[in-house]
């Protein structure tokens, strides 16, 4: 029985019997792990708050090859950012973007980029709606881009011209855009110059200075956004949570 050791951020947990818990952890050496926590329940456990979710922690596991859930052996909590899961708008969109990781992030395949992503996008949140709607933006986008599912919004889909500054297009079934020239039917379905310059700007900057680029434009970032889900929906074959409070099972 291997003992394994990473850090990792708590997503989610529910209960298991009467004393433990199930957890579900992005870690950074091991990827998603779903473990059982003995007696977590219990007033007096060893796992103490460690176990909040959006936790970063650094834990101990045994795992058995023909066993699919871990047991958890030991948590230290690096950083726990409970202060801000009670604001209701933190809890409604990083709940939301934890059931993202729990569809997109296969157990035990490690993601490096997916996992620091993740983490600096949590250092960069606070319990402001601006911030959090393009802390959201910036998070769909990237788990997209790393999964190779990112349109490109910088050139035509038929003559690959590069689109100009000013131009608007047209976007298609695919999430690809049509320029003015090569568009050979009427669509109400635009994307503006604005929107394309967050879109291809929050893939070439972090997140706190994603939030400082996007500014008051809310309504922006919110249109982005729901094009981002539609996406995700495709390749999910399902509609996505969005802005729905998810519950956590105590």
């Amino acid at each position: 029985m291997a003992l394994i050791e990473t850090e990792g951020i708590i997503l989610k947990c529910y209960s298991l019997a009467e004393a433990d818990k199930i957890v579900l952890c992005l870690t950074q050496e091991q990827g998603l792990i779903r473990g059982v926590a003995k007696g977590a329940k219990r007033l007096k456990s060893k796992f103490g708050g460690s176990l909040e979710p959006f936790t970063i922690v650094n834990l101990s596991y045994n795992q058995k090859e023909e066993k699919e859930l871990v047991s958890i052996r030991q948590i230290e909590l690096v950083k726990s950012y409970f202060e801000k899961a009670k604001e209701p708008l933190f809890l409604q969109k990083f709940s939301y973007l934890a059931e993202l990781l729990l569809e997109f992030s296969p157990p035990n395949d490690p993601n490096q980029r997916i996992y620091r992503m993740t983490k600096v996008c949590l250092e960069a949140s606070d319990d402001d709606l601006h911030i959090l709607e393009s802390i959201t933006l910036y998070f769909e986008l990237w788990l997209l881009r790393l999964g190779g599912f990112l349109p490109d919004w910088e050139v035509c889909q038929e003559c690959r011209r590069k689109l100009d500054k000013n131009e608007s297009a047209s976007i298609q079934i695919n999430f690809q855009l049509l320029c003015g020239n090569c568009r050979k039917t009427k669509t109400n379905l635009t994307v503006n110059p604005r929107q394309r310059e967050l879109f291809n700007t929050a893939q070439k900057l972090s997140p706190e200075r994603f939030v400082e680029f996007s500014g008051e434009v809310s309504e922006e970032i919110k249109n982005i956004s729901a094009i981002l889900k539609k996406i995700i929906s495709q390749i999910l074959g399902k509609d996505v949570v969005g802005e729905k409070v998810l519950m956590v099972t105590t």
